[in-house]
């Protein structure tokens, strides 16, 4: 192995990177080989370069610092660009490391010759190519601590292979610092969110990244109860922690009417570490902006803001560090019965869910009823699809279990989603990751299956609706699973799903559930529903939030 590829694992490991996702190739054999030199650096194999970023996601989501990734070429860096894009929405660290052409051979364009940095841009708030062995390690220190941040982010450099072969690695360098302490907010944004707060008229605090952390969270519970505000939390949170005795936050629905409803009567938003309220897509006759006409957005602090702090003065202003907060009480549900719904899943992982587990949601509407089953359980962290890139849940589960080897680690997924990423229980497997996945079996993109009805109603014939639906042939999780060295089962009832959760709970390594349910939007209320959301704006509002605490609480 040369002393460029050793050097930089050594300089890795020494700025604190512990972990490298890998999926390698030709142009990294050098950085492969250097891997036995480090045992500081844990090698984790990926079968998907998709896996492989989504793992870093999750890793960084635990524990606030970057695992590294080692990608091939162009295409292998392009085949984690989904995951890579949820990342970068997410506002987390990852240290991307591809591998490139020797720069001798580009002239050759050679069939896996392409433009990597154009690809690294769309995802990377940091790129560079790193032009010799003797600035590979400094380089690297770079792209750490633009990863770090403030604000974080996913940082890309490339390696082309002359310069991993290198012998003269430069002199020595400096471990990267820590990340810069958060700047602190000015004091005219504090003087805003105050007035915002209290002069306005009704006002939420909407909570995003940090700010849905437990100090945080009962910073802005004590501002709430001082000022009368709401508090809310972004549609899809990047770690959120939840349960009995932290403040209860309600999360802004995915859909544009639901929101719509949730906001209204607002006259002033508050933004911490939040973005503003935006549909996730257009729909004829509707604002992309959540916000009401009157409502006005406040930003108190952005991402790479000091959030808590910003709170904590803000809380100050208004007299409310003594306040008590309003904290959930515990609270669990019955056991669920008969025949399985995604309902049922929900209200049994409620009730099952043991203490500090990490709970990845990437179930799309089988889990829509998952917040409410889980307001009142033991404290746990709730991960979710912040970049709407479908495909993430397994992967952040398997880096939330290597972040995190003494909590349990549970994903809901459906079944489309999950088929993206599959290739992750394979890792699982081989790295004895104590992951309980939970694979919605409808048969169908459900949440497409709604659009669909939503967009075209009874226009929309068998062939359209045919590219929503997955039972034919069917598919079939537990031999899946089973193939990529996962035990798995199928349940069909509440009580089956009881007992295999609690047992894959209680059992080291993972374990695949495949929860066989019907749609949780399907039949006639998927015909009624888009109706129903058309009529919201006419309703009465309490009506009009009773629905919406129904649909999705």
């Amino acid at each position: 192995m040369s002393e460029a590829a050793r050097r930089l694992l050594r300089t890795l490991a020494d700025a604190g990177v512990e972990v490298c996702f890998t999926n390698p190739g030709t142009t990294e054999i050098e950085l492969v080989a250097a891997l036995d030199s480090e045992p500081r650096l844990r090698p984790v194999l990926t079968l998907f370069e998709g896996v492989a970023t989504g793992a870093a996601d999750g890793y960084a989501r635990m524990r606030e610092r970057p695992a590294a990734t080692l990608l091939h070429l162009g295409c292998g860096l392009g085949n984690g660009l989904a995951n890579l894009h949820n990342a970068r929405r997410a506002g987390v660290p990852v240290l991307n490391l591809v591998g490139d052409h020797a720069s001798s051979h580009r002239a050759y364009d050679a069939p896996l010759q392409s433009d990597i940095e154009t690809v690294a841009r769309n995802v990377s708030a940091w790129v560079r190519t790193c032009a010799s062995a003797g600035s590979l390690c400094s380089d690297a220190l770079q792209a750490l601590a633009a990863a770090l941040g403030p604000p974080a982010g996913v940082a890309t450099l490339i390696v082309p292979a002359d310069v991993s072969w290198g012998e003269d690695a430069g002199a020595p360098v400096a471990p990267v610092a820590q990340p810069a302490r958060p700047a602190p907010v000015a004091e005219a944004a504090i003087d805003d969110a105050a007035r915002a707060l209290v002069d306005a008229g009704p006002a939420a605090l909407l909570l995003g990244g940090h700010a849905l952390r437990e100090p945080a969270l009962l910073a802005a519970a004590r501002i709430a109860e001082r000022s009368g505000a709401r508090l809310l939390a972004e549609t899809f949170p990047t770690r959120m922690e939840r349960g009995a005795g932290l403040p209860a936050v309600e999360r802004i629905a995915y859909l544009p009417e639901l929101a719509a409803v949730q906001l209204d009567g607002l006259r002033s938003v508050v933004l911490v570490g939040a973005r503003p309220p935006a549909a996730f897509f257009a729909y004829p006759g509707r604002s992309g902006d959540l916000l009401p006409p009157a409502c006005t957005a406040c930003g108190l602090a952005a991402a790479g803001d000091d959030v808590d702090d910003a709170l904590q003065r803000l809380a100050g202003r208004l007299g409310a560090r003594q306040a008590t907060p309003r904290l959930q009480q515990p609270a669990l549900p019955r056991p669920a019965r008969g025949s399985l719904s995604a309902q049922k899943v929900c209200r049994e992982v409620g009730r099952l869910l043991p203490q500090q587990a990490i709970v990845v949601d990437e179930a799309q509407t089988s889990a829509v009823m998952l917040p409410l089953y889980t307001a009142g359980a033991p404290r746990h962290d709730l991960l979710t699809l912040t970049g709407g890139a479908i495909g993430q849940g397994l992967p952040l589960a398997v880096g939330a279990a290597i972040a995190c080897p003494q909590r349990p680690v549970i994903a809901l997924v459906g079944d489309g989603a999950a088929l993206y990423t599959l290739q992750a229980l394979w890792t699982m497997a081989r790295e004895r990751l104590h992951v309980v996945c939970v694979v919605f079996n409808n048969r169908s993109y459900a949440i497409l299956n709604l659009e669909l009805q939503r967009l075209a109603g009874g226009r929309a014939a068998a062939g359209a609706r045919s590219q929503f639906d997955l039972g034919e042939p069917p598919l079939d999780f537990v031999r899946l699973a089973d193939g990529l060295g996962v035990p798995g089962v199928r349940a069909a009832t509440a009580e089956e799903f009881a007992a295999a959760f609690a047992h894959a709970l209680a059992s080291p390594g993972p374990h695949l559930i495949e929860a066989v349910v019907p749609p949780a939007i399907g039949g006639l209320k998927l015909r009624l529903l888009p109706r129903l959301l058309r009529r919201l704006d006419a309703m009465p509002r309490p009506l009009a939030r009773a629905i919406q605490r129904k649909v999705a609480p």
